[in-house]
Protein backbone atom coordinates (compact mmCIF):
# COMPACT_ATOMS: atom_id res chain seq x y z
CA UNK A 1 0.00 0.00 0.00
CA UNK A 2 3.00 1.98 0.85
CA UNK A 3 4.32 1.81 -2.90
CA UNK A 4 1.33 2.77 -4.56
CA UNK A 5 0.89 5.90 -2.47
CA UNK A 6 4.35 7.11 -3.58
CA UNK A 7 4.05 5.49 -7.05
CA UNK A 8 0.59 8.00 -7.29
CA UNK A 9 2.91 10.71 -5.49
CA UNK A 10 5.51 10.64 -7.51
CA UNK A 11 2.69 10.69 -10.76
CA UNK A 12 1.54 13.76 -9.19
CA UNK A 13 4.40 15.60 -9.13
CA UNK A 14 5.11 14.86 -12.66
CA UNK A 15 2.08 15.74 -14.51
CA UNK A 16 2.71 19.11 -12.28
CA UNK A 17 6.73 19.42 -12.89
CA UNK A 18 7.03 23.21 -12.61
CA UNK A 19 4.67 23.85 -10.03
CA UNK A 20 6.53 21.02 -8.06
CA UNK A 21 9.31 22.44 -8.31
CA UNK A 22 8.38 26.10 -7.53
CA UNK A 23 6.66 24.56 -4.17
CA UNK A 24 9.77 22.52 -3.36
CA UNK A 25 11.96 26.29 -3.76
CA UNK A 26 11.62 27.10 -0.19
CA UNK A 27 12.61 23.64 0.96
CA UNK A 28 15.51 23.63 -1.55
CA UNK A 29 16.54 26.60 -0.22
CA UNK A 30 16.26 26.31 3.39
CA UNK A 31 17.95 22.69 3.79
CA UNK A 32 20.44 24.31 1.29
CA UNK A 33 21.45 27.07 3.97
CA UNK A 34 21.32 25.37 6.73
CA UNK A 35 23.86 22.18 5.24
CA UNK A 36 25.93 24.80 3.60
CA UNK A 37 26.05 27.69 7.04
CA UNK A 38 26.56 24.37 9.26
CA UNK A 39 29.25 22.66 7.10
CA UNK A 40 31.25 25.76 6.72
CA UNK A 41 30.84 26.34 10.48
CA UNK A 42 32.54 22.50 10.68
CA UNK A 43 35.11 23.59 8.50
CA UNK A 44 36.41 26.52 9.90
CA UNK A 45 36.13 25.49 13.51
CA UNK A 46 39.00 22.20 11.82
CA UNK A 47 40.59 24.56 10.00
CA UNK A 48 41.44 26.71 13.55
CA UNK A 49 42.19 23.11 15.16
CA UNK A 50 44.17 21.84 12.50
CA UNK A 51 46.08 25.44 12.76
CA UNK A 52 46.41 25.30 16.32
CA UNK A 53 48.03 21.81 15.75
CA UNK A 54 50.37 22.91 13.77
CA UNK A 55 51.53 25.24 16.35
CA UNK A 56 51.00 22.79 19.40
CA UNK A 57 47.81 22.27 21.09
CA UNK A 58 49.70 22.14 24.54
CA UNK A 59 51.59 25.64 24.05
CA UNK A 60 50.82 28.00 27.07
CA UNK A 61 52.42 31.32 28.10
CA UNK A 62 52.80 33.27 31.39
CA UNK A 63 52.87 36.73 32.46
CA UNK A 64 52.15 39.03 34.92
CA UNK A 65 48.03 39.64 34.53
CA UNK A 66 47.81 42.36 31.87
CA UNK A 67 44.54 43.42 33.85
CA UNK A 68 46.18 44.57 36.92
CA UNK A 69 46.45 48.65 37.97
CA UNK A 70 49.74 50.07 36.17
CA UNK A 71 50.37 51.26 40.12
CA UNK A 72 50.35 47.33 41.15
CA UNK A 73 53.16 46.45 38.96
CA UNK A 74 56.70 45.57 40.35
CA UNK A 75 59.84 45.42 38.93
CA UNK A 76 60.44 41.81 39.93
CA UNK A 77 57.36 40.87 38.09
CA UNK A 78 59.82 40.67 35.54
CA UNK A 79 61.32 37.44 34.44
CA UNK A 80 65.10 36.81 34.86
CA UNK A 81 67.51 33.87 34.01
CA UNK A 82 67.53 32.54 37.03
CA UNK A 83 63.66 32.37 37.24
CA UNK A 84 63.71 30.57 33.87
CA UNK A 85 66.34 28.05 34.35
CA UNK A 86 64.64 27.01 37.71
CA UNK A 87 61.45 27.21 35.75
CA UNK A 88 62.88 24.45 33.69
CA UNK A 89 64.24 22.69 35.95
CA UNK A 90 61.48 22.22 38.31
CA UNK A 91 58.72 21.60 35.98
CA UNK A 92 61.43 20.56 33.02
CA UNK A 93 59.64 16.20 33.24
CA UNK A 94 56.06 18.06 32.29
CA UNK A 95 57.89 20.34 29.35
CA UNK A 96 58.62 19.29 25.75
CA UNK A 97 59.77 23.00 25.20
CA UNK A 98 60.46 26.80 27.08
CA UNK A 99 61.88 29.76 25.83
CA UNK A 100 61.55 33.24 26.36
CA UNK A 101 60.03 35.03 23.03
CA UNK A 102 62.65 37.15 22.53
CA UNK A 103 62.42 39.59 19.52
CA UNK A 104 64.70 41.98 17.65
CA UNK A 105 64.14 43.64 14.15
CA UNK A 106 67.62 44.39 12.78
CA UNK A 107 68.84 45.74 8.96
CA UNK A 108 70.47 43.68 7.26
CA UNK A 109 72.50 44.85 3.77
CA UNK A 110 74.51 42.52 1.35
CA UNK A 111 76.34 43.91 -1.65
CA UNK A 112 73.01 46.35 -2.86
CA UNK A 113 70.16 44.40 -1.27
CA UNK A 114 68.97 45.77 1.93
CA UNK A 115 66.48 43.99 3.92
CA UNK A 116 64.77 44.92 7.27
CA UNK A 117 64.73 41.07 9.15
CA UNK A 118 62.97 40.27 12.24
CA UNK A 119 65.08 37.71 14.62
CA UNK A 120 62.52 35.38 16.76
CA UNK A 121 64.61 33.83 19.40
CA UNK A 122 64.27 30.32 20.30
CA UNK A 123 65.04 26.75 21.62
CA UNK A 124 67.30 24.28 19.48
CA UNK A 125 64.39 21.99 19.48
CA UNK A 126 62.19 25.00 18.13
CA UNK A 127 61.69 23.21 14.98
CA UNK A 128 59.74 20.12 16.27
CA UNK A 129 56.97 22.07 17.37
CA UNK A 130 56.35 24.13 14.18
CA UNK A 131 55.37 23.80 10.60
CA UNK A 132 58.40 24.50 8.91
CA UNK A 133 60.27 22.69 6.26
CA UNK A 134 64.32 23.15 5.93
CA UNK A 135 64.96 23.48 2.51
CA UNK A 136 68.87 22.79 3.05
CA UNK A 137 71.29 23.62 6.03
CA UNK A 138 70.42 22.04 9.43
CA UNK A 139 68.24 23.18 12.93
CA UNK A 140 69.69 24.57 15.87
CA UNK A 141 72.19 22.64 17.92
CA UNK A 142 72.07 22.49 21.51
CA UNK A 143 75.63 23.54 21.37
CA UNK A 144 74.83 26.53 19.20
CA UNK A 145 72.20 28.05 22.60
CA UNK A 146 74.28 27.13 24.91
CA UNK A 147 77.48 28.62 23.31
CA UNK A 148 75.49 31.32 21.56
CA UNK A 149 76.36 31.00 18.82
CA UNK A 150 75.59 33.91 16.11
CA UNK A 151 73.96 31.64 14.02
CA UNK A 152 70.47 31.91 11.93
CA UNK A 153 67.66 30.14 10.23
CA UNK A 154 66.00 32.42 7.52
CA UNK A 155 63.21 31.83 5.59
CA UNK A 156 62.77 31.09 1.66
CA UNK A 157 61.79 34.22 1.26
CA UNK A 158 64.60 35.95 3.14
CA UNK A 159 67.33 34.46 1.24
CA UNK A 160 65.66 35.18 -1.94
CA UNK A 161 65.65 39.03 -1.42
CA UNK A 162 69.02 39.06 0.27
CA UNK A 163 70.88 36.56 -1.94
CA UNK A 164 68.80 35.99 -5.16
CA UNK A 165 68.72 32.40 -4.04
CA UNK A 166 66.93 29.94 -1.67
CA UNK A 167 70.33 28.10 -1.60
CA UNK A 168 71.63 30.47 1.45
CA UNK A 169 73.51 27.77 3.18
CA UNK A 170 76.58 28.64 4.27
CA UNK A 171 76.34 32.38 3.27
CA UNK A 172 76.95 35.56 6.06
CA UNK A 173 75.94 39.05 6.51
CA UNK A 174 76.74 41.78 9.23
CA UNK A 175 74.45 43.89 11.06
CA UNK A 176 73.93 45.90 13.68
CA UNK A 177 73.30 44.47 16.57
CA UNK A 178 73.41 45.51 20.46
CA UNK A 179 75.67 48.31 19.43
CA UNK A 180 77.92 46.14 17.30
CA UNK A 181 78.66 44.90 13.76
CA UNK A 182 77.89 40.80 14.39
CA UNK A 183 78.67 38.64 11.61
CA UNK A 184 75.95 35.84 11.48
CA UNK A 185 76.13 32.74 9.33
CA UNK A 186 73.45 31.13 7.67
CA UNK A 187 72.91 27.92 8.70
CA UNK A 188 69.70 27.04 7.34
CA UNK A 189 66.85 27.64 4.67
CA UNK A 190 63.26 27.06 5.56
CA UNK A 191 59.60 27.14 4.51
CA UNK A 192 56.57 27.52 6.61
CA UNK A 193 54.13 25.63 4.62
CA UNK A 194 50.29 27.66 5.10
CA UNK A 195 47.27 27.21 3.61
CA UNK A 196 45.91 30.43 2.18
CA UNK A 197 43.59 31.06 5.02
CA UNK A 198 47.08 30.50 7.37
CA UNK A 199 48.46 33.63 5.51
CA UNK A 200 45.67 35.73 5.50
CA UNK A 201 44.93 35.13 9.01
CA UNK A 202 48.55 35.87 9.96
CA UNK A 203 48.87 38.29 7.27
CA UNK A 204 51.88 39.04 4.95
CA UNK A 205 55.47 38.88 5.61
CA UNK A 206 56.84 39.59 2.19
CA UNK A 207 57.51 43.16 2.52
CA UNK A 208 60.58 42.15 5.91
CA UNK A 209 62.87 39.12 6.48
CA UNK A 210 62.05 36.75 9.19
CA UNK A 211 64.87 35.00 10.98
CA UNK A 212 65.10 32.22 14.25
CA UNK A 213 68.27 32.61 15.97
CA UNK A 214 69.25 30.97 19.37
CA UNK A 215 67.12 32.51 21.98
CA UNK A 216 70.49 33.41 24.01
CA UNK A 217 71.87 35.80 21.74
CA UNK A 218 68.75 37.60 21.87
CA UNK A 219 69.21 37.57 25.92
CA UNK A 220 71.62 38.95 28.62
CA UNK A 221 72.67 37.67 31.68
CA UNK A 222 71.07 40.90 33.28
CA UNK A 223 68.28 41.03 30.69
CA UNK A 224 64.66 40.47 32.11
CA UNK A 225 61.34 39.32 30.06
CA UNK A 226 57.73 39.69 30.72
CA UNK A 227 57.04 36.42 29.20
CA UNK A 228 57.73 32.99 29.40
CA UNK A 229 56.74 30.60 26.53
CA UNK A 230 56.09 26.48 27.02
CA UNK A 231 55.09 23.37 25.71
CA UNK A 232 53.55 20.68 28.14
CA UNK A 233 53.81 17.21 27.05
CA UNK A 234 52.18 16.33 23.79
CA UNK A 235 50.23 13.71 25.35
CA UNK A 236 48.87 15.56 28.29
CA UNK A 237 44.87 16.20 28.49
CA UNK A 238 43.22 18.66 29.12
CA UNK A 239 43.24 18.04 32.54
CA UNK A 240 46.78 17.55 32.69
CA UNK A 241 47.78 20.75 30.88
CA UNK A 242 45.36 22.48 33.34
CA UNK A 243 46.84 20.98 36.15
CA UNK A 244 50.28 21.99 34.71
CA UNK A 245 48.91 25.72 33.83
CA UNK A 246 48.09 25.91 37.83
CA UNK A 247 50.80 24.47 39.25
CA UNK A 248 53.06 27.43 37.04
CA UNK A 249 50.76 30.18 38.31
CA UNK A 250 50.97 28.75 41.96
CA UNK A 251 54.97 28.15 41.85
CA UNK A 252 55.33 32.64 40.15
CA UNK A 253 52.99 33.28 42.72
CA UNK A 254 55.14 31.81 46.14
CA UNK A 255 58.55 33.12 43.73
CA UNK A 256 57.74 36.44 43.17
CA UNK A 257 54.91 36.85 46.30
CA UNK A 258 51.54 37.50 44.15
CA UNK A 259 48.45 35.88 44.49
CA UNK A 260 47.29 33.48 41.69
CA UNK A 261 44.94 36.02 40.09
CA UNK A 262 47.75 38.25 39.42
CA UNK A 263 49.37 35.86 37.11
CA UNK A 264 47.78 35.20 33.42
CA UNK A 265 48.14 32.57 31.12
CA UNK A 266 47.37 32.15 27.92
CA UNK A 267 47.03 28.62 26.14
CA UNK A 268 46.06 27.33 22.81
CA UNK A 269 43.27 25.16 24.24
CA UNK A 270 41.78 27.91 25.57
CA UNK A 271 42.16 29.94 22.92
CA UNK A 272 40.48 26.79 20.62
CA UNK A 273 37.62 26.34 22.93
CA UNK A 274 36.78 30.39 22.34
CA UNK A 275 37.04 29.74 18.30
CA UNK A 276 34.82 26.41 18.71
CA UNK A 277 32.11 28.02 21.35
CA UNK A 278 32.27 31.77 18.90
CA UNK A 279 31.98 29.01 15.97
CA UNK A 280 29.09 27.17 16.99
CA UNK A 281 26.86 30.14 18.09
CA UNK A 282 27.55 31.77 14.69
CA UNK A 283 26.62 28.74 12.82
CA UNK A 284 23.49 28.04 15.58
CA UNK A 285 22.16 31.55 15.08
CA UNK A 286 22.60 32.20 11.42
CA UNK A 287 21.25 28.50 10.87
CA UNK A 288 18.32 29.61 12.77
CA UNK A 289 17.43 32.39 10.45
CA UNK A 290 17.83 30.01 7.49
CA UNK A 291 15.48 27.69 9.08
CA UNK A 292 13.07 30.32 8.34
CA UNK A 293 13.34 29.19 4.59
CA UNK A 294 11.46 25.81 6.34
CA UNK A 295 8.43 27.65 7.25
CA UNK A 296 8.09 29.74 4.34
CA UNK A 297 8.55 26.26 2.38
CA UNK A 298 5.66 24.46 4.68
CA UNK A 299 3.31 27.10 4.10
CA UNK A 300 4.10 26.62 0.59
CA UNK A 301 3.85 22.86 0.43
CA UNK A 302 0.11 23.06 2.50
CA UNK A 303 -0.87 26.17 -0.23
CA UNK A 304 -0.51 23.67 -3.03
CA UNK A 305 -1.65 20.78 -1.17
CA UNK A 306 -5.26 22.45 -0.52
CA UNK A 307 -4.96 23.52 -4.49
CA UNK A 308 -4.26 19.32 -4.99
CA UNK A 309 -7.09 18.70 -2.97
CA UNK A 310 -9.62 21.15 -4.70
CA UNK A 311 -8.20 19.86 -8.40
CA UNK A 312 -8.58 16.16 -7.36
CA UNK A 313 -11.82 16.40 -5.44
CA UNK A 314 -13.54 14.32 -8.09
CA UNK A 315 -11.03 11.54 -7.71
CA UNK A 316 -11.55 11.30 -3.94
CA UNK A 317 -15.03 10.65 -4.47
CA UNK A 318 -14.28 7.93 -7.05
CA UNK A 319 -11.96 6.29 -4.75
CA UNK A 320 -14.05 6.42 -1.27
CA UNK A 321 -17.20 5.17 -3.68
CA UNK A 322 -14.86 1.87 -4.63
CA UNK A 323 -14.06 1.32 -0.92
CA UNK A 324 -10.96 4.08 -0.02
CA UNK A 325 -11.34 4.45 3.90
CA UNK A 326 -10.53 7.77 5.26
CA UNK A 327 -7.18 6.70 6.42
CA UNK A 328 -6.52 5.21 2.76
CA UNK A 329 -7.12 8.68 1.39
CA UNK A 330 -5.03 10.58 4.33
CA UNK A 331 -1.83 8.60 4.00
CA UNK A 332 -2.21 9.45 0.28
CA UNK A 333 -1.79 13.01 0.61
CA UNK A 334 0.40 12.94 3.44
CA UNK A 335 2.75 10.83 1.35
CA UNK A 336 2.25 13.14 -1.44
CA UNK A 337 3.20 16.21 0.67
CA UNK A 338 5.93 14.27 2.73
CA UNK A 339 7.98 12.93 -0.55
CA UNK A 340 7.64 16.68 -2.38
CA UNK A 341 9.21 18.47 0.64
CA UNK A 342 12.29 15.46 1.39
CA UNK A 343 13.22 15.67 -2.35
CA UNK A 344 13.10 19.16 -2.13
CA UNK A 345 15.59 18.74 1.06
CA UNK A 346 17.64 15.70 -1.23
CA UNK A 347 18.38 19.06 -3.89
CA UNK A 348 18.74 21.07 -1.40
CA UNK A 349 21.75 19.33 0.54
CA UNK A 350 23.22 18.25 -2.65
CA UNK A 351 23.67 21.91 -3.53
CA UNK A 352 25.03 22.82 -0.91
CA UNK A 353 27.56 20.21 -0.63
CA UNK A 354 28.70 21.12 -4.30
CA UNK A 355 28.70 24.82 -3.08
CA UNK A 356 30.33 24.17 -0.18
CA UNK A 357 33.06 21.68 -1.80
CA UNK A 358 33.61 24.29 -4.81
CA UNK A 359 34.24 27.11 -2.31
CA UNK A 360 36.85 24.68 -0.16
CA UNK A 361 38.75 24.03 -2.88
CA UNK A 362 39.14 27.95 -4.03
CA UNK A 363 40.63 28.56 -0.54
CA UNK A 364 42.49 25.10 -0.19
CA UNK A 365 40.46 23.78 2.82
CA UNK A 366 38.92 20.66 3.97
CA UNK A 367 35.42 20.42 3.68
CA UNK A 368 33.44 18.94 6.63
CA UNK A 369 29.80 17.66 5.67
CA UNK A 370 29.03 15.40 8.75
CA UNK A 371 26.32 12.39 6.95
CA UNK A 372 24.47 12.56 10.15
CA UNK A 373 23.64 16.41 9.13
CA UNK A 374 22.69 15.14 5.75
CA UNK A 375 20.40 12.41 7.25
CA UNK A 376 19.02 15.19 9.56
CA UNK A 377 18.15 17.58 7.23
CA UNK A 378 16.43 15.44 4.80
CA UNK A 379 14.59 13.76 7.24
CA UNK A 380 13.49 17.21 9.18
CA UNK A 381 12.41 18.07 5.53
CA UNK A 382 9.84 15.43 5.13
CA UNK A 383 8.53 15.94 8.80
CA UNK A 384 8.08 19.61 7.70
CA UNK A 385 6.34 18.31 4.37
CA UNK A 386 4.11 15.84 6.95
CA UNK A 387 3.78 18.76 9.43
CA UNK A 388 2.21 21.24 6.99
CA UNK A 389 0.13 18.68 4.68
CA UNK A 390 -1.94 17.26 7.46
CA UNK A 391 -4.44 19.77 7.12
CA UNK A 392 -5.47 19.66 3.07
CA UNK A 393 -4.93 15.46 3.70
CA UNK A 394 -6.98 15.66 6.46
CA UNK A 395 -9.50 17.89 4.14
CA UNK A 396 -9.62 15.44 1.77
CA UNK A 397 -10.07 12.62 4.12
CA UNK A 398 -13.30 14.23 4.80
CA UNK A 399 -14.96 14.69 1.71
CA UNK A 400 -18.16 13.15 1.29
CA UNK A 401 -18.09 10.90 -1.22
CA UNK A 402 -21.53 11.86 -2.55
CA UNK A 403 -20.77 15.50 -2.86
CA UNK A 404 -17.17 15.05 -4.14
CA UNK A 405 -18.64 12.67 -7.35
CA UNK A 406 -20.91 16.14 -8.32
CA UNK A 407 -18.05 18.16 -8.43
CA UNK A 408 -16.68 19.79 -11.35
Amino acid sequence: MFLENVKMALGSLRANKLRSFLTMLGIIIGIGSVISIVSIGDSIRKMFSDLYKNYGVTQAAIMINPSMDWNDLRESDEFTLDDFNNFKRIFGSRLDYADNTPYESIDVKVGRNRLKVGLSGVEYNFTDFQPLKILNGRAFSEKDVSERKPVVMISENTALKLFGTENATGKHFRADFHGEVQDFSVIAVYRKDLSPIEKLLMGSQDKNGEAFVPWTILTGPADTFSMIRYYGKKNFTVEEMNSLNTDIKNYFSRVKNRKPEDWYISSVQDEMKQVDGVMGGLSAAIGGIAAISLLVGGIGIMNIMLVTVTERTREIGIRKALGASREDILVQFLTESALLSALGGLIGVILASALVHLGAMAFNLTVVVKPGIVIIAVVFSAIVGVFFGIYPANKAAKEDPIVALRYE
